[in-house]
């Protein structure tokens, strides 16, 4: 029973990436469809099944320069490497990206240090 709940933990942690190369060697190896196994034992996928998925990209959106926009003029100029200037046309045109398409780690500290500076954020 121990190995089996082992197992289980193993499954539950697995990314969707290694999921497919899991459901690969199953339907290669084996002949077994997992999408259809899954859906026999869970029902049939909804909105639930979507919102399952592993998000690995994601982008920050400086909604607002806030009270203090000096300040998230000097932090995007320092997280984005763009020129004064640039920083400040990007927070003054707001809402806009300030990055896209980073870790969700990433994603966290950006938003974490634009917060820290006033700026209103949020991360799709």
């Amino acid at each position: 029973m121990a190995d089996l709940k082992a197992f289980a933990e193993q499954l539950v942690s697995l990314t969707v990436k290694e999921v497919n190369e899991l459901a690969k060697i199953l339907k290669e190896e084996y002949g077994i469809e997992p999408a259809a196994a899954a859906v026999a034992i869970a029902g049939p996928a909804g909105p639930a099944a979507a919102a399952a998925e592993e998000k690995t990209a994601f982008d920050v959106i400086l909604k607002n320069g806030g009270p203090n926009k000096l300040n998230v003029v000097k932090v995007v100029k320092e997280l984005t490497g763009l020129g004064l200037k640039e920083a400040k046309d990007l927070v003054d045109g707001a809402p806009k990206p300030v990055k896209e398409g980073i870790s969700k780690a990433d994603a966290d500290a950006l938003v974490a240090k634009l917060k820290e500076a006033g700026a209103e954020v949020e991360v799709k």
